[in-house]
């Protein structure tokens, strides 16, 4: 951890960095700029990495505490201070920063996982005959190829109970009778 006492104007530089401390403490009576507004302005600028500000102040006034949060202190503590407090309040802010950037890289993965996905969505042209789809290209492409490209769909080849009955049964019914057909019409044997 960094100890620097710096004026606030100084620590807003700081704080607007392009990666800034991610936990500071800040006094309420700064030269330059007070802490309530340095809160104000950190929290103006939203940063990629957001910060846990602390904010210590010799003012124990409930409305100075309150002001100090709405300014966009994550926490107050009033001086003098107990080293034991102020340590368990950094600990604290310690891990609410890990939380926040656990989170932070969950939904960047969530993200990049959604760009992944592909969906099927719209109309489709559909021919009523091959039942082809026609792609964005005006190619005509198989159904099963079409929604593989454009999903994560993969295809298992079955036949219905209604196609079984109306296609497949008649379809072996005429090759049966055609093999049986063809073993009778056979010429003789010649020797």
């Amino acid at each position: 951890m960094r100890i620097q006492r710096r004026s606030g104007r100084e620590a807003l530089e700081i704080l607007q960095q392009v990666d800034p401390p991610p936990l500071a403490l800040l006094d309420r009576m700064m030269p330059g700029i007070d802490g309530v507004t340095l809160c104000w302005k950190v929290r103006e600028k939203p940063s990629a990495r957001p910060n846990y500000l602390i904010l210590l102040t010799g003012l124990s006034d409930q409305q100075d505490i309150v002001e100090g949060l709405r300014a966009g202190a994550d926490d107050y503590v009033t001086k003098p201070f107990n080293i034991e407090e102020l340590q368990a309040r950094v600990q604290t802010g310690v891990r609410m920063i890990n939380l926040q950037s656990s989170l932070m890289e969950r939904v960047e993965q969530l993200e990049t996982a959604l760009t992944h996905i592909k969906r099927l969505r719209g109309l489709l042209p559909i021919c009523s005959y091959c039942k082809r789809i026609r792609d964005d290209q005006k190619y005509w492409q198989e159904i099963e190829l079409y929604i593989s490209e454009h999903s994560d769909a993969e295809f298992s080849h079955v036949i219905c109970p209604d196609c079984n009955e109306t296609i497949v049964k008649p379809e072996l019914e005429q090759a049966k009778l055609q093999k049986e057909t063809n073993r009778f019409n056979k010429p003789p044997r010649k020797e």
